[in-house]
């Protein structure tokens, strides 16, 4: 059986700016955090429990508590919630698709790995209608480090298909810290970007196959193919 693990913003909804601009907001409205950088390339961790815990030890000496967390987060989703109203998030174009036909594969397992917290991620992808609550994944609520909620997530989806490993895990991500992460566990990867800047960033970070969305539909399944065989167990 073979395990694709897919990011969630900028991979499969098109929610990055909009959880930028809410989370920058939301540290700024909670804890007074005046200029946070939301290049996220930027931080240790691209994570939101990564980014929190960098500005709390820059800016307060010491690490978030629990409370803490659970006040942004809410307020965090209270912001989401309301731009979502205004203007409802989308899907990358294919992504429903291409999951609905994954799902029905016996040999493949699914999960997800963001660094959102899950509050947040579960919301996004009901607003870009990508709401199927029964595949697997970890967040942020479970690591600061990608590499550490990819590798929870991989032990979720493993047990839910009840075996120990996979005969190939591929990564699909949007971003430089996809491309380590995957690297550093042995993931085949495939990038998704359509702007020339981002296509860029992941070339120079070493990825070879980056695709701008899902709808080159067999040209994208000959590219997993590809990417099992560059997995590492």
């Amino acid at each position: 059986m073979n395990l694709i693990m897919f990011d969630i913003d900028g991979t499969l909804t098109a929610s990055d700016v909009m959880d930028g601009e809410c989370f920058v907001q939301a540290v700024r409205d909670v804890f007074g955090f005046e200029d946070v950088s939301s290049d996220w390339s930027l931080y240790r961790h691209c994570s939101d429990s990564g980014v929190l815990d960098e500005l709390f030890h820059t800016r307060v000496g010491r690490a978030p508590q629990p409370d803490e967390v659970a006040e942004v987060q809410a307020h965090f989703v209270k912001l989401m919630e309301a731009s979502i109203a205004a203007q409802p998030l989308k899907a990358i174009p294919g992504a429903k698709e291409l999951l609905e036909v994954l799902l029905t594969e016996s040999r493949v397992a699914i999960s997800l790995a963001s660094g959102a917290w899950e509050c947040s991620a579960r919301l996004k992808l009901r607003s870009a209608g990508l709401d199927f609550p029964h595949i697997p994944g970890a967040f942020a609520d479970d690591a600061h480090a990608r590499e550490d909620f990819m590798q929870a997530s991989l032990q979720r989806v493993a047990q839910k298909h009840g075996r120990e490993e996979f005969d190939s895990r591929v990564y699909i991500g949007d971003g430089v810290w996809d491309v380590r992460a995957s690297r550093n566990l042995g993931f085949g990867f495939i990038g998704i970007a359509s702007e020339q800047s981002r296509i860029q960033r992941l070339r120079d970070e070493g990825a070879s196959v980056i695709f701008p969305d899902f709808t080159q539909r067999d040209a994208f399944r000959a590219a997993l193919e590809t990417a099992r065989g560059q997995s590492r167990m």
